[in-house]
C-alpha cells in the first residue's frame, strides 16, 4: 500500500485555512489534502473504508467523501462472500455500543509569545447501521455521554434529518442516560446516510457541551435484482460476418452498492433460437454486455433471425447468492449482396414494327436470393454489344424486377432487318467480396423488325425558294418531288395539295412540279417577313396496284393477290394467294386485276414549301393624313406635316419626292410643299391670308424606284379662323367643315319624320287597345266562376262548410251590368275573333207557344241550321268548361214533373231531317214500331 495519497476538496471561498478530519484513527489527512497512515500497517490484508470530513474556518458547512484504500497488489473492489458480508454486519450490529463523549473545552492561554491555538477536538467516527435489519426495535446504537454529569444533572437530544426533521422518528435519544436508538429497519436505496447532532443541557436548558456531529451510514445487502433497461433489445450484424464482429450490447442495472459485490452485474447467454448452424453463434462480455459473434457461418437466405436469452446476475455473478433477470435480444441478419442475378432463360427473343418507340420488344426475366426490393435485389440490364447505334435500352421493372427491352430509337427495317443483343445483368450493390459473378447473369437477345409502309419524305423539308414578285400564273417554279423509304416495294408516289392560303400554286400528281395559278404579290396578308408557304401531301399507293394477269389455254389464271376484276366480263373472282386463279368459261381477250395488298395501309407525308418572294416596285406610295387643317392667316405654327408610306420595300421606298401640280395655277400662288426628311414633307400656306373653307390640294408624291412610280393624292385642308393658341374657333370650324345649312336642314327632317313614325305607332297601338275591350261578354269576367281554377291553401271540413254564392251559377235575367263593366280577364270560352256568319232573316215571335213551332220557323232553313252547326263564332264556344261544386238547392224547378200524356199524337219523324245534331232524338221519339 502506498504511504502517502494526495486528496483534494474544492471551496468556492478559495480559503486556504481547511481542516480534514478522518473517520479512521489509523488514518490521517494533512491540510494539502495529503492521506497518510498513523502508524505502520504492516498486518492490513483487506481493503478498508473510511471518511473523510473537510470544514472551513468560520464556515458552518461541513463537506464529506468516502475514501476507500487497498493494498498494494490487492485487485480492487475485493468480492465479498455471503457469510463474510453476514459476518460483519453481524460484527457491526451485535456488537457493545459505544460510547460517545463530549470533547474538552480548552481555553486559550496567553504567553509571551501571544496567543496559543487551542487543541483541535476529535471527530467521531461513523455509525454504520445495516439496512433490511429485523430487530428488535428500537436497538441502540450508541451512548451519548458529557464528563460532566457528574456535577449537574445533564439532558441530551439530537437534531437532524432523521430525529427531528423528515423523515423524522427513525433515531431518538434517551434524554437521561443518552442512548441513542434506531426505531425502524433501513432502506439504504432511500437514503444511504444521515446526519445529526447531539447536544447537553442543563436542567435549565443550559448549553453544557458543544454539539457533536453523528454520522450514521447504512450498510448495504444484496436486495435488489438487476433491472434491464428493456425487455425485448433488437440489434442486428451483416450475414457472413466474421467471429468478433459486434452485434449488440445488453444493459442492467442494479439498485444496490455498486461499490460492493451487491451492485456487480456479470452477463451470459442462456439459449440461443434456432442452432443452426451451431448452437452458440454467439457470446457476450460478462461485464459490458456486448454481444458479438463467436463463429462463421451466417446467412440470410437461410437463418434471418435469432433470439437470444440473455441473463444478468449481481454478486459478481455468482449464482449461489446473486439476484438474477432475463432479457430477450433479438438479432436480425442483414443481407449483403452474396447472390448474383441470374437471368432464367439463356437466349429471349421478340419482334417490333419499324419506326415504333417506347414499346416493349420483351421482358428478360431473373431471379436474385437475396433481400427482395433492396439495392442487393434490384436489377441492372445492360446492352453490352449487337446495337452500336442505341436503338434499345433496358428498364427494370420495379415491382417483378424484369428487363423491359425498349425501342427508344426508331429502327429502319430497309437498314436492318434483326438485332442480336448481348444483355449482362447485375445489382444496384457491387456484389460482396469474394462473391464471383455468374455464367448465367448474361443472355443473348433476338429481335426481329417488321417491315411496315412508311410515308413518303421529302428529302429537303422545308425548301425555300427565290423568286420576284408578279410571276405570272403558268410559271413553274419547283419539282417538290419525295422519296419512298420503302425500297423493296416498288411503289408509286402521288402528290396533292394540302394547304395553300392564297390558292396561288397547284402540284403536278405525278412529278410533284409546282406551278402558279395566279399573281405571286409580296405585300398579300398571307406573305410573312418575305416568305409565302404553302404545304403538300405526298402518298404512295400501297393499297392499289395495278397488273396484268396471264391466262393459259385452259383459261386458268396464276396470280398473287387477293382480288382479281377481269374485263370485259365485269366477273369479280376471289383468288387464294400462291395458288390458281378460279378460271371463267368465257373467253378472255384482255385481263387487267386491281387488288389490294396485304400489307399496311396507304401511307403519306406532309412537305413544306418556302417562297421567298424578292420585291419589285408594284406600289405607289400613299400619303397621310387625308384630312388636315390650317389657320386663314398664316403663322409659323399652321402648317401641315405629310407622310408618305410605300408597300414595298427597299429600294423601291424613300426617300419619296413631294410636289404640287402646276395646274391649277393657285395651287402654287396659295400653297407650297417642302420636304422634311425621306418620308416626311410640310404643307403651308405661302399667302399671308386664305379664306376660310374647304380646298382639295392635289400633292404628287414618287418613290426611289426605277422606274419610279408616282400617286397624286388629294389632300381635304379645312381652312378657318383661329384664336391666340392656333386652333379654330368651335362656330367657324363647323362652317368650315363645309356642314351647310342644306345638310342641316336634312338631319333636322329625318329627325322629324322618325319621331312621327313613333307618334303613328302608339297611336295604333291605343285603337286597337279599344277595339278589344269593346267587344262585349255574356258575363262579367270577375262575376263567371264557371271556368276558373280555385287554390285553396288549407283544408276545411267539406264543401257543406264554405260559404259559397250559388247566385254565380244561376243564369242572370240581364247583360246589361255585365255589358257596361269595364274589361278585365276574359273567360277561356270567349268567342273567337272571326268574322261572324251572316244566318237568314226570320220573322220576330215575340212568346213562341211550343217549341215545335219554334224549330218549324227557324230550323226549316238548312242553309242556316248548317251555318249555325258550322260557325265557330255561335255559343256554346268549342272550349272546355270545368265546374265547381254548384250547391246542395236551385231555383230551378225539377224536370221529373215533366211527363207526356199524349205521345202517341205526336208525329216526331221530321226530326230525321234537322241533322246530325237531333239524331239522338229522332232514334227516340221517331216512327217505327216497338219490339
Amino acid at each position: 500500500m502506498e504511504r502517502n495519497r494526495p486528496m483534494k476538496f474544492e471551496y468556492c471561498q478559495h480559503s486556504r485555512e481547511v481542516d480534514f478530519v478522518s473517520s479512521d484513527p489509523n488514518f490521517g489527512v494533512r491540510p494539502d489534502g495529503m492521506v497518510y497512515a498513523e502508524q505502520e500497517l504492516a498486518n492490513l490484508s483487506e481493503p478498508v473504508q473510511f471518511m473523510v470530513t473537510a470544514r472551513a474556518l468560520h464556515d458552518p458547512h461541513i463537506w464529506e467523501t468516502t475514501v476507500k484504500l487497498a493494498p498494494a497488489g490487492h485487485p480492487h473492489p475485493l468480492p465479498l462472500t455471503k457469510v463474510g458480508i453476514e459476518e460483519m454486519l453481524s460484527r457491526v450490529w451485535d456488537s457493545q455500543p459505544r460510547v460517545i463523549k463530549f470533547s474538552r473545552k480548552h481555553q486559550r492561554s496567553s504567553s509571551a509569545n501571544g496567543l496559543r491555538r487551542q487543541k483541535r477536538d476529535w471527530v467521531i467516527p461513523p455509525i454504520n447501521v445495516p439496512e433490511n435489519s429485523r430487530g428488535p426495535f428500537p436497538h441502540m446504537l450508541v451512548r451519548i455521554r458529557s464528563d460532566q454529569d457528574k456535577d449537574v444533572g445533564i439532558r441530551y437530544s439530537i437534531t437532524g434529518a432523521g430525529a427531528d426533521q423528515p423523515p423524522s422518528g427513525i433515531y431518538n435519544i434517551d434524554p437521561i442516560s443518552g442512548n441513542m436508538f434506531v426505531t425502524q429497519p433501513l432502506d439504504r436505496e432511500e437514503r444511504a446516510s444521515f446526519h445529526l447532532r447531539a447536544h447537553a443541557v442543563d436542567m435549565n436548558g443550559n448549553q453544557v457541551e458543544n454539539p457533536i456531529d453523528l454520522y450514521i451510514y447504512v450498510i448495504d445487502m444484496n436486495d435488489n435484482r438487476p433491472e434491464f433497461q428493456n425487455q425485448v433489445y433488437n440489434g442486428s450484424v451483416a450475414e457472413g460476418s466474421k467471429p468478433g464482429s459486434s452485434v449488440m450490447q445488453v444493459t442492467a442495472s442494479d439498485s444496490d452498492d455498486s461499490t460492493t459485490a451487491n451492485g456487480m452485474v456479470c452477463y451470459r447467454i442462456l439459449s440461443q433460437t434456432p442452432h443452426s448452424p451451431i448452437p452458440n453463434m454467439f457470446t457476450i462480455n460478462s461485464k459490458t454486455g456486448d454481444i458479438v459473434t463467436v463463429a462463421a457461418g451466417l446467412d440470410r437466405e437461410k437463418v434471418s433471425e435469432y433470439t437470444i436469452i440473455v441473463q444478468a446476475t449481481d454478486m459478481d455473478g455468482n449464482l449461489n447468492f446473486g439476484l438474477s433477470n432475463t432479457a430477450t435480444a433479438l438479432i436480425s441478419i442483414t443481407d449483403i449482396n452474396d447472390n448474383p442475378p441470374e437471368l432464367k432463360e439463356k437466349t429471349f427473343s421478340g419482334e417490333v414494327l419499324e419506326n415504333k418507340v417506347n414499346v416493349v420488344v420483351t421482358n428478360l426475366t431473373v431471379g436474385d436470393k437475396d433481400q427482395p426490393h433492396s439495392p442487393n435485389w434490384n436489377a441492372v440490364y445492360r446492352i453490352v454489344s449487337g446495337d452500336p447505334s442505341g436503338h434499345f435500352t433496358i428498364r427494370t421493372n420495379p415491382i417483378t424486377n424484369e428487363g423491359m427491352l425498349t425501342v427508344i430509337k426508331p429502327v429502319d427495317f430497309e437498314m436492318n432487318r434483326a438485332f442480336v443483343l448481348t444483355v449482362v445483368v447485375s445489382n444496384q450493390a457491387h456484389l460482396a467480396s469474394g462473391i464471383q459473378s455468374s455464367l448465367l447473369s448474361t443472355a443473348g437477345v433476338t429481335i426481329s423488325i417488321k417491315d411496315v409502309n412508311e410515308p413518303p419524305v421529302f428529302p429537303v423539308n422545308p425548301k425555300m425558294i427565290r423568286f420576284e414578285e408578279g410571276v405570272p400564273a403558268g410559271t413553274t417554279l419547283t419539282v417538290f418531288a419525295a422519296q419512298d423509304p420503302d425500297h423493296l416495294t416498288q411503289q408509286i408516289v402521288r402528290y396533292s395539295k394540302l394547304s395553300d392560303p392564297a390558292n396561288w400554286l397547284k402540284i403536278n400528281r405525278t412529278n410533284g412540279q409546282i406551278t402558279t395559278m395566279a399573281l405571286l404579290d409580296r405585300e398579300s396578308m398571307y406573305v410573312k417577313n418575305n416568305i409565302y408557304e404553302a404545304t403538300f401531301l405526298a402518298f404512295d399507293n400501297a393499297n392499289v396496284m395495278n397488273q396484268s394477269c396471264k391466262y393459259n389455254s385452259r383459261f386458268e389464271l396464276f396470280c398473287n393477290y387477293i382480288l382479281a376484276t377481269f374485263l370485259p366480263d365485269l366477273l369479280i373472282v376471289w383468288v387464294d394467294c400462291e395458288r390458281q386463279c378460279v378460271y371463267t368459261p368465257y373467253y378472255i381477250q384482255y385481263t387487267s386485276i386491281h387488288y389490294v395488298s396485304e400489307g399496311s395501309p396507304q401511307a403519306s407525308g406532309t412537305g413544306t414549301l418556302q417562297i421567298y418572294l424578292i420585291d419589285v416596285n408594284d406600289n405607289a406610295p400613299v400619303l397621310i393624313p387625308r384630312e388636315a387643317q390650317v389657320c386663314e392667316r398664316a403663322r409659323p405654327n399652321s402648317r401641315v406635316n405629310i407622310t408618305a408610306l410605300d408597300a414595298d420595300a427597299d429600294p423601291n421606298v424613300g426617300p419619296f419626292v413631294f410636289e404640287l401640280p402646276s395646274f391649277p395655277a393657285s395651287m402654287r400662288r396659295n400653297w407650297t410643299i417642302s420636304r422634311l426628311s425621306g418620308n416626311y414633307a410640310q404643307l403651308r400656306l405661302r399667302i399671308p391670308y386664305l379664306e376660310a373653307g374647304v380646298y382639295e390640294i392635289p400633292v404628287i408624291v414618287s418613290d426611289s424606284g426605277n422606274p419610279p412610280l408616282s400617286n397624286r393624292s388629294m389632300i381635304r385642308v379645312k381652312v378657318c379662323p383661329c384664336d391666340d393658341n392656333g386652333d379654330c374657333s368651335t362656330t367657324e370650324a363647323v362652317a368650315a367643315a363645309g356642314l351647310g345649312t342644306g345638310a342641316i336642314i336634312a338631319i333636322l327632317i329625318c329627325i322629324i319624320i322618325l319621331l312621327s313614325m313613333v307618334l303613328l305607332f302608339v297611336v295604333w297601338m291605343k285603337r286597337r287597345e279599344k277595339e278589344r275591350q269593346a267587344k262585349p261578354l255574356l258575363i262579367d269576367p270577375e262575376d263567371d266562376v264557371r271556368d276558373n281554377i280555385l287554390k285553396y291553401d288549407e283544408e276545411g271540413g267539406g264543401e257543406e262548410d264554405q260559404d259559397y254564392d250559388l247566385s254565380q251559377l244561376q243564369q242572370p235575367e240581364s247583360l246589361d251590368h255585365i255589358i257596361n263593366k269595364p274589361a278585365g280577364v276574359r273567360r277561356v270560352d270567349e268567342r273567337p275573333v272571326i268574322a261572324e256568319s251572316q244566318y237568314p232573316v226570320r220573322p220576330s215571335l215575340p212568346h213562341p207557344g211550343d217549341i215545335g213551332d219554334f224549330i218549324n220557323d227557324v230550323g226549316l232553313d238548312l242553309f242556316g241550321l248548317r251555318a249555325a252547326d258550322n260557325d265557330p263564332t255561335a255559343p256554346p264556344y268549342d272550349s272546355l268548361l270545368v265546374f265547381d261544386y254548384e250547391g246542395s238547392g236551385s231555383t230551378a224547378g225539377s224536370v221529373s214533373s215533366l211527363n207526356s200524356t199524349s205521345s202517341g199524337d205526336q208525329d216526331y219523324d221530321y226530326l230525321n231531317d234537322w241533322g246530325p245534331r237531333f239524331k239522338k232524338l229522332a232514334d227516340l221519339y221517331g216512327g217505327g214500331d216497338d219490339d
